[in-house]
């Protein structure tokens, strides 16, 4: 019976040795755009009103996995872009300010030590700058994945190192990093619940909603892949919520993005 009990307690510290936990999470700007008819993504609701819209990406330090990217925002060539680029058909225009290798460089991170490129989901605004982390993992749900095989322009290369996900996944069997599937905006999108030992749960949203008055009265925009799926992914985001006492993180609404403190300040 000793034998058994100085067994347990061996495996418990070892065990509790390899957890390990998230203890800095950075926000930074990776674009932004204006866009001149917010019904756009709010059916019928505010025909014609002009929305800026923020684009953010997050870099994430495990304590024993190293960092993880989420997202990687909207390409880095619009940096030489003063002007911005206008997408007539959307009826936006982007802007980049500087590029997020640099901003990276400013945190004394150099592509080569991002271990991990995790995105929400495949359009340009999430995944303008994965081609920058040749090195990294890209982690995507095999929906996604399958459905971005299917397109003539592929979002980054499929040379990639590939985590494909089917599903929720705790990423490092700690609890400190929990892919949530959310399906809907597009066919495998994810959304990625954040253990903060000070701060708290975070839930970084991608697309599944797009602003706070969307968020509040759960609209769906028409053009995404699959509405009944959209309305129940913001339920399983409400509900996570409710269980973690989470903060929704909405990654375009720009007027809460602005409030949050940007790198190189980080949450712990």
């Amino acid at each position: 019976m000793r034998r058994i009990f100085s067994a347990l307690i061996l495996l418990a510290l070892v065990v509790s040795a390899q957890a390990g936990e998230v203890d800095r999470l950075y926000v930074i700007d990776c674009g932004w755009a204006h866009a001149s008819d917010q019904s756009r993504w709010s059916s019928g609701v505010n025909v014609g009103v002009p929305i800026d819209l923020s684009d953010n990406c997050y870099l994430i330090h495990h304590s024993s996995e190293g960092y993880l990217l989420w997202d990687t925002g909207i390409t880095d060539r619009l940096a030489a872009l003063p002007e911005g680029r206008t997408v007539p058909a959307l009826g936006q225009t982007w802007h980049r300010t500087g590029t997020l290798v640099a901003a990276l460089a400013a945190l004394g991170v150099k592509p080569a030590d991002v271990r991990y490129v995790a995105i929400s989901h495949w359009h340009p605004d999430h995944t303008g700058n994965v081609d920058e982390f040749p090195d990294a993992t890209v982690i995507i749900q095999k929906a996604e994945r399958d459905y971005v095989m299917t397109l003539p322009q592929k979002p980054f290369s499929p040379e990639h190192k590939m985590q494909q996900i089917e599903g929720d996944k705790d990423l490092f069997g700690d609890g400190s990093l929990t892919i949530l599937s959310t399906p809907g905006h597009t066919p495998g999108h994810q959304s990625l619940l954040v253990h903060l030992p000070k701060t708290g749960y975070v839930v970084l949203s991608g697309d599944v909603v797009h602003f706070q008055s969307n968020w509040d009265n759960r609209r769906v925009p028409d053009f995404n892949y699959d509405k009944a799926q959209s309305a129940a992914s913001m339920e399983k985001i409400a509900r996570a919520l409710d269980e973690k006492h989470a903060q929704l993180w909405i990654n375009h609404d720009k007027p809460s993005s602005d409030a949050r403190r940007h790198a190189p300040e980080f949450y712990e």
